[in-house]
């Protein structure tokens, strides 16, 4: 995400500097059942946990049953606390719902008036800390649903209605998503969120008075051998754009960011903050992690729409162009500011849809999908390679 809490203590969600054995599956998804309302759906081994209290967001996954490694950021401190905060509640997950832009103008997280400052943003509670409603449950799937009123900064009130279906994948369909075949060897659980949004309202949404967008985030845990990846097209500046924006919270140091021609590799440690974009003539549909500790190859995938889309843009600031944002982006939390902690920490993956111009009943589905998979250095390069275009050593060479 990207976003910020000044009230989150340095012991919220950190690692204690004596190595303790990560929690396996089974262990967060009690953790989460018994704090968060949180349920399994499951394809035999293919597991993930999600949770109505937390919007309907996928908390954790697993390729391996209640002993598998789990793959989602959980911070298990402030969910034990049972209390909620000031500008966001920082519960984790690896699939959140939220609606953007988050900056400028007809931002949704600031008052008319207000200043692009930490102490002015404030998350609207139903994309925060409001429960959804289950409305149909399986094995594999479930949907929620939730409808609220939220309002921009330029005083535009949006009346929305929120579906949103959790399902967990086949393995036959992994292969399928990644076009690329997936050998048995392979460890893997995949799943899919379908996020609709509808206008509740009688009056269609405006560009002049500013639009929404949906926004899914997935917060995943940090270490000193994970990278973010993102192909991109390659091409001339002043007909695709330029091909990052990478100064939403300050210019990203070149040590931590590496932009090629084809690729953009970005430190996934939990380090420093730092968050960046890729516009939709420049991105892939694609964009993923390789964490080499613990050899997971993460892969996410969303509906890509026209090019000529035009999509919300984030940066707090008062915009020239607020419909020239961005289609995919990447965080990696850290102290934000000095003597001032972390949210976490943890690194996302996060994926948009266009700015929604919906006539008064009308809605659109953004489809956005996660791909964990654990093998062989040699079997999680072969597959890097058809998905990324990169290898395993170009992205663990990429920023040493």
């Amino acid at each position: 995400m990207h976003t910020l809490c000044l009230v989150v203590t340095m012991a919220l969600g950190a690692q204690p500097a004596e190595a303790k054995a990560a929690p396996t599956f089974g262990e967060d998804a009690s953790f989460l059942e018994q704090h968060s309302k949180a349920f399994v759906l499951q394809r035999g081994d293919s597991q993930v946990v999600v949770s109505p209290l937390y919007q309907g967001r996928v908390m954790t996954s697993t390729w391996g049953g209640k002993n598998g490694l789990s793959n989602g950021w959980i911070n298990r401190d402030f969910i034990a606390s049972g209390k909620l905060q000031a500008h966001i509640n920082v519960f984790g997950g690896e699939d959140r719902f939220w609606l953007g832009p988050e900056g400028g103008q007809f931002s949704i997280f600031f008052k008319p008036g207000a200043k692009f400052t930490v102490d002015d943003w404030q998350t609207p509670a139903p994309i925060d800390s409001d429960a959804y409603d289950v409305a149909n449950k399986a094995e594999s799937s479930v949907t929620f649903r939730k409808t609220f009123d939220v309002s921009n900064m330029s005083g535009t009130v949006f009346h929305v209605k929120v579906e949103r279906k959790v399902s967990v994948l086949e393995r036959g369909e992994i292969s399928g998503l990644l076009k690329a075949p997936l050998p048995d060897s392979v460890q893997a659980v995949a799943y899919q969120t379908a996020s609709t949004v509808t206008n509740a309202g009688d009056a269609p949404w405006k560009k002049e008075t500013g639009l929404l967008a949906i926004w899914i985030l997935g917060m995943y845990k940090p270490s000193p051998q994970t990278t973010t990846v993102i192909p991109i097209n390659s091409g001339d500046a002043a007909t695709l754009g330029a091909p990052v924006t990478d100064n939403y919270f300050g210019k990203i140091p070149g040590e931590r960011l590496k932009v090629t021609e084809n690729a953009i590799f970005f430190k996934g440690d939990g380090g420093m903050r730092g968050k960046l974009g890729v516009n939709p003539k420049r991105s892939k549909g694609v964009m993923g992690s390789y964490d080499a500790a613990n050899r997971v190859l993460t892969v996410v995938t969303y509906n890509t729409p026209d090019a000529k889309a035009e999509y919300v843009n984030n940066l707090w600031e008062e915009q020239k162009n607020p419909y020239s944002g961005d289609a995919i982006m990447a965080y990696n939390d850290g102290p934000l500011g000095p003597g001032k902690p972390p949210l976490g920490p943890f690194y996302e993956l996060e994926t948009s849809s266009p700015a929604l111009a919906l006539a008064p009943n009308a809605s659109y589905t953004h489809d956005h999908r996660t791909v964990h998979m654990h093998g062989t250095e040699a079997e999680l390069d072969t597959l890097a390679k058809k998905i990324f275009g990169v290898g395993l050593d170009a992205i663990k060479g990429a920023l040493k």
